[in-house]
């Protein structure tokens, strides 16, 4: 089973709303997920991200892969400078 990072739309028509969540890469986009890692809200100015940093590393040890997008977010978030310290 691979795992990924990525995005689940919430939110309405016209007002996306994501979720980060930790799933299966077979799982549709907005199904089945294994953990809630965080928010991201596009739409604010600058955009808002809330990440739980803990689990997004734990993930990311065992190999987990982040989407495009999610690994622009956790790159302004500072997260990925922190596992190249970790390891």
């Amino acid at each position: 089973m691979s795992v990924k990072i990525r995005l689940a739309r919430m939110g309405g028509k016209k007002k996306p709303f994501y979720r980060i969540v930790v799933t299966d890469s077979h799982s549709p986009r907005d199904g089945r997920f294994l953990e809630i890692a965080g928010t991201y809200d596009p739409t604010k100015n600058p955009a808002r991200a809330e990440l739980k940093e803990n689990a997004i590393l734990e993930w990311l040890k065992k190999g987990a892969i982040p989407s495009e997008t999610v690994e622009k977010v956790l790159n302004r978030a500072g997260i990925l400078s922190k596992l190249g310290q970790a390891a």
